[in-house]
């Protein structure tokens, strides 16, 4: 069985099928699926995901996307609120930094936004889940100042910063990305990240593998990464799979 360590099941793109497609999951071997929430209303989402099917648990946060119009004061006692709800919610995030686009929030907002979640996370000793697009630097600083416990999620970092977020205690996760034909950078830092640290996703609707790339990505796709990773590291798709299932259960506290 998979453990698919980031999946939006609360996109629109799924609004056609998705109880139906849920359901399907324990016989296409996906055993638990860990759905993060962006925002306020994604994460009370992702919550009624993970209380309607066993094998689905939740994490609640503000994804750097989505913090404009953010009141710090107002919203963080919801996602504390939130957080505390509910068994089945697992983890802080979606959490970050996205430095891609020219016309994203002012860096200094998104890193007070990011910083007040992992000072909540910390508070409440839940892990992290951490979104970082072109933001390695400051990204960094403040895993180092919070030091938490978590996932760097679709990581698209070097070899050197998986290896670096690795020695700050962190979990890598890997999509569909390590599939591509030109992602060259994507499997260095694959390679460099020990077995005991690694994790799967789908990052699900986005990022479908191959040969599914352009599709409407889903979980049923995350034996294509648990194939290229134990190709990567010289072991079977069941040892990859067995490792990765152990690795995000143990960093999301579950019991199995």
């Amino acid at each position: 069985m998979l453990f698919d360590t980031h999946a939006h099941y609360d996109d629109a793109r799924f609004d056609s099928d998705r109880d139906l497609l849920l359901s399907s999951m324990p016989e296409n071997h996906v055993g638990l699926i860990l759905n993060p929430g962006c925002d306020i209303a994604s994460s009370k989402q992702a919550i009624s995901y993970a209380e309607k099917f066993p094998f689905v648990y939740a994490a609640v946060g503000i994804h750097p996307e989505n913090i404009e119009g953010v009141d710090l004061e107002q919203d963080m006692p919801i996602l504390e609120a939130l957080a505390v709800s509910s068994p089945r919610v697992r983890a802080i995030g979606e959490i970050g930094l996205d430095y891609f686009y020219d016309d994203a929030s002012p860096r200094e907002v998104q890193r007070r936004v990011f910083e007040e979640q992992l000072a909540l996370a910390k508070d409440l000793a839940l892990p992290v889940v951490i979104h970082n697009r072109d933001a390695h630097q400051d990204t960094l600083e403040l895993l180092k100042k919070y030091r938490p416990k978590g996932i760097m999620h679709c990581f698209s970092g070097s070899a050197e910063l998986a290896q670096e977020v690795v020695r700050l205690g962190m979990y890598v996760g890997f999509t569909g990305v390590i599939t591509f034909k030109n992602a060259r950078k994507a499997v260095e830092a694959a390679a460099a990240v020990p077995l005991e640290r690694l994790l799967v996703e789908t990052d699900c609707p986005y990022m479908a593998p191959e040969p599914y790339r352009g599709k409407r990505c889903d979980s049923t796709m995350l034996h294509r990464m648990v194939e290229k990773l134990g190709e990567l590291k010289g072991i079977s798709p069941q040892e990859m799979a067995d490792i990765t299932w152990e690795n995000a259960c143990r960093v999301y506290g579950i019991s199995q």
